[in-house]
């Protein structure tokens, strides 16, 4: 999360490719979401118990929230920081599913067992 959002922040052109171009502020959502991926990596550093799993959902509704950027590139076919072939956009796509699970279930957010079982 660190490195992605520190390229958001450097290399901030190469990550339009996943706005809209229909969208305002194209360059402030690349620079904020760059910022706001900063905060998870912090956050997945430094805490720890209940304010942990609560980053860990959070960072999972991040990753629901930008799934339509990626859908966006994936559909126009616009190149962005190495997804440069539909099978490349294609397949962030589908790795979206697991970086959810991976933000809950590396954060204890998502339990790995349920309580009250036979």
């Amino acid at each position: 999360m660190g490195i992605a959002g520190v390229g958001h922040l450097v290399a901030t052109s190469s990550f339009l490719g996943q706005v809209p171009d229909f969208l305002p502020l194209r360059t402030t959502i690349v620079v904020v979401s760059g910022v706001m991926e900063i905060g998870f990596a912090l956050a997945l550093v430094l805490l720890r118990g209940e304010h942990l799993r609560r980053a860990g959902w959070a960072l999972a509704a991040f990753f629901v929230l930008i799934f339509p950027g990626n859908l966006y590139q994936a559909l126009a076919g616009t190149d962005a920081f190495g997804l440069e072939t539909p099978a490349s956009r294609w397949g962030r796509l589908l790795a979206q599913p697991i970086f959810i699970v991976w933000a809950l279930w590396s954060t204890s957010a998502w339990p790995t067992r349920v309580q009250g079982g036979p």
